[in-house]
This record gives C-alpha cells, sequence and structure tokens, in this order.
C-alpha cells in the first residue's frame, strides 16, 4: 500500500498530469475548440484517441483523487459512522470520475445508454467533491498542521461553483476548463498538505 508522503506527491502531480494530457490531446485534435467544446468530447465517440484521452484524462486522474480520499482518511481521525462521510465522498468523486471516462460520451446521440453513464460519472463525481470540499476544512481547522488549509480550500470549492454561471454564451467552455482548474488546485493544495504534514510529524 501507498505510505502517505507517496499519496500526497501523486496528488500533487496530478494537476499537472492533467494539463499536460489535456494540451498533447486538444492540439492533436484539429476541430476541437477550447471555447466552444466540452472536455469530454477529447473522449467521445468517434474523437480521434478518445482511448488515450479517456484512461490518462480521466480514469488515472480519477483514481489518484479516489486514493488522496484513502489517504486522507487514514491521516485523520473520525469517529461514528457520518464521521467517514467527506473521506468517502472524495474517494467516490474520483471513482466517479474515472467512470465517466469507461463510458465515453455520445454527443450525437444525448440519450445513448453510454452518453447517460458519462453524464452519471461527471455530475456525480462534481456532487461527491462539493460534499467533501464543504466538509472537509470542518475537520482541517481542528488540526494544527491542517488549519491553514481551510479557507484557500474553500475558495477553490467556491470557485468551481461560481465557474459553472460561465459555461453559457459564445464561450461555455472557458467556464468549464476554469471548473476543473478549481478541482485540481483543490487536489495539489491538498496533496500538498498532506506531504506537509507528514514532514512535520517527522520532524517532531
Amino acid at each position: 500500500m501507498l505510505d502517505q508522503r507517496r499519496i500526497g506527491q501523486i496528488a500533487v502531480t496530478t494537476p499537472l498530469w492533467f494539463l499536460a494530457v489535456y494540451l498533447a490531446l486538444s492540439a492533436i485534435y484539429p476541430e476541437y475548440s477550447h471555447k466552444t467544446k466540452a472536455i469530454s468530447e477529447l473522449g467521445a465517440l468517434g474523437a480521434p484517441h478518445k482511448w488515450v484521452w479517456n484512461v490518462f484524462g480521466y480514469i488515472l486522474p480519477g483514481l489518484a483523487v479516489a486514493i488522496l480520499g484513502i489517504g486522507l482518511r487514514r491521516e485523520i481521525s473520525f469517529s461514528g459512522r457520518a464521521g467517514g462521510v467527506p473521506f468517502w465522498a472524495l474517494i467516490a468523486s474520483g471513482i466517479l470520475m474515472s467512470a465517466s471516462g469507461v463510458f465515453p460520451g455520445d454527443f450525437e446521440n444525448r440519450t445513448s445508454t453510454t452518453m447517460i453513464l458519462h453524464a452519471v460519472g461527471s455530475f456525480g463525481s462534481f456532487l461527491a467533491f462539493l460534499i467533501a470540499g464543504f466538509w472537509l476544512p470542518v475537520r482541517f481547522r481542528r488540526l494544527q498542521n491542517w488549519r491553514w488549509l481551510v479557507w484557500p480550500s474553500l475558495l477553490l470549492v467556491v470557485g468551481s461553483i461560481v465557474t459553472g454561471f460561465l459555461r453559457t454564451g459564445s464561450a461555455p467552455g472557458i467556464g468549464q476548463r476554469l471548473g476543473f482548474a478549481c478541482f485540481f488546485a483543490w487536489v495539489g493544495l491538498v496533496g500538498f498538505a498532506l506531504i506537509r504534514s507528514q514532514r512535520r510529524a517527522a520532524a517532531a
């Protein structure tokens, strides 16, 4: 099993990984528009290299998020069944993100089974992230090594919601990309906090 520091390192590198895969795949897709196309369209049915995107852009980053949830669950003590909800929510967010890669979107037939499952994975991942994102700061506040993370993490969660209002007009893709940026910045920041906590524990 991965140790806590390694989990933190995976989380910190995941935003850079996602960005690199996104830029590489979008660059070889001539008709792809950052302003008007959904990110999922890189892995949609009929898209060039769709499984490259779905595996490296959704499935692997999703697993990294789920692993971060496991790391936080091991790091932060809790009691009772309800106490584990934010950690399970983050794990679920990662798994559902991976599921959206397993089922490519069919943007030509939005009522198809694969499109419905893709949408369930995408929206379910975001909703689970919101549960974790708003609940975990309550835990962070109780721990000296994690208290600094409360407001930065909350601002990123709120930012992921606010960007949703930008997904209209002539450039709806900009809002989606800003939302993804908030999500992955949160993942990287929490991963950094996990590494920092391990370093302080080792130095104590």
